[in-house]
C-alpha cells in the first residue's frame, strides 16, 4: 500500500469512533428522548445520515486505488473523494434538520447532493482505473 493511502486509512481508521459515537447518539434519542420520534423527518434524516458505511467503503476503496491504472493526480483524487463524501453525505442529512421542529429541510440538504456528486466522481475513477489495469 503506497504510503498516501495508508495515512489516510490510519485517519479513517481514527476517526470511525466518532462515527460510532453518532449511532450511540441516535440510540440515545430513540430511547431516552420522546421529542426525537415526534418529528417524523428529522429521525429518517438523521439515521440516513448515520455513516459508518461511507467510511468502510472509503476504506475499501484504498485498497484498490493503488492497484488501478490511473494517473498520481487521478489517486489523490480518489482518495480524497471518497472519504470527502463519507463526511459530507451525513452532515448534510444532519445539519438539515437541527431544530428540532423542523417541518423540511434547510439549504444544507444540498450537501448531500454535493456528497452524491463526490462519491460518484470517486468511484468512477476508481472503477475505470481498475478495469484499465492489465493483468501482470
Amino acid at each position: 500500500m503506497e504510503p498516501e493511502s495508508r495515512r489516510m486509512a490510519g485517519i479513517l481508521l481514527i476517526v470511525l469512533p466518532a462515527v460510532v459515537y453518532g449511532g450511540v447518539s441516535i440510540l440515545s434519542l430513540l430511547v431516552n428522548d420522546p421529542a426525537y420520534m415526534e418529528n417524523p423527518l428529522r429521525e429518517a434524516l438523521w439515521r440516513a445520515g448515520h455513516g459508518h458505511a461511507g467510511v468502510i467503503l472509503a476504506l475499501v476503496a484504498l485498497r484498490y486505488v493503488d492497484e488501478a491504472n490511473l494517473s498520481n493526480g487521478m489517486k489523490h483524487v480518489v482518495r480524497e473523494s471518497i472519504p470527502l463524501s463519507a463526511i459530507l453525505l451525513p452532515l448534510g442529512f444532519f445539519l438539515s434538520v437541527l431544530d428540532p421542529g423542523a417541518t423540511e429541510p434547510n439549504a444544507l440538504i444540498y450537501l448531500v447532493y454535493i456528497g452524491a456528486v463526490v462519491l460518484a466522481v470517486g468511484l468512477l475513477i476508481l472503477g475505470f482505473g481498475l478495469v484499465r489495469k492489465r493483468a501482470g
